[in-house]
C-alpha cells in the first residue's frame, strides 16, 4: 500500500533548498492536518504560517536548532486552542495527529519537513513573538521546504521490544 511505503520512507529533513513553497502546497498540507482525528471532532488546532525572515530569526533564537528554522523557506507553528478543547491529553494527542498528517503530506508532495519540539522550552517566548491569544499553547514548529539532503540510514526497534507480553498478550514471532 502506498501509504505504508510513504510512512516508512519519510524522514526528518533538516536542510532545505532556498526554493519557495507555493501557497497551494501549503494549503494542501494544512488541509491534511485538519483531517486528523480529534476527540469529539473538536479540531483544537490552529496554525500560523511563517515566511518572514525577521520573524523566523526571532523564533530561531528560541531553539538549539536555529539553523533549521533560518534555512527553511516556511515554518508552521502549531497551537492547541484551549477554547476548542475538552480534555487536555486527548486534545494534545489530536494536535500531534495533525502534525503527523502534515509531515506525511509534506513527504508525499516531494517536500521535506521536521517536527521541532525542543522549541517548547521557550514556548511562552514564541507565543509572544507570534502575538497569539492567551488561549493558544504552542505544540511544535514544523520547518519545511524542498530537501537539500538525502535520507540517512534509519533503524527501528523490533516489534518484540515494543510490545508488552502479559497473560493476555501474544509474543511476536521473529
Amino acid at each position: 500500500m502506498e501509504l505504508n511505503k510513504n510512512i516508512k520512507e519519510r524522514f526528518s529533513v533538516r536542510k532545505f533548498k532556498s526554493t519557495d513553497i507555493s501557497d497551494e502546497l501549503i494549503k494542501e498540507i494544512l488541509d491534511t492536518a485538519r483531517w486528523a482525528p480529534s476527540g469529539l471532532n473538536n479540531q483544537p488546532w490552529k496554525f500560523i504560517i511563517i515566511r518572514d525572515s525577521a520573524i523566523k530569526e526571532q523564533i530561531a533564537q528560541q531553539t538549539h536548532y536555529s539553523a533549521i528554522i533560518r534555512n527553511a523557506p516556511v515554518c508552521i507553528a502549531v497551537f492547541y486552542d484551549k477554547t476548542a478543547g475538552y480534555n487536555y491529553v486527548k486534545d494534545v494527542q489530536g494536535c500531534g495527529a495533525a502534525i503527523q498528517n502534515m509531515l506525511l503530506a509534506v513527504h508525499n508532495l516531494g517536500l521535506g519537513g521536521v517536527w521541532l519540539g525542543e522549541i517548547l522550552n521557550k514556548r511562552s517566548e514564541v507565543e509572544r513573538i507570534l502575538e497569539v491569544p492567551a488561549d493558544f499553547e504552542l505544540m511544535a514548529v514544523v520547518a519545511l521546504g524542498y530537501p537539500d539532503e538525502e535520507p540517512k540510514g534509519r533503524t527501528r526497534k523490533p516489534l518484540s521490544e515494543l510490545t508488552y507480553l502479559n497473560k493476555y498478550g501474544v509474543k511476536w514471532l521473529e
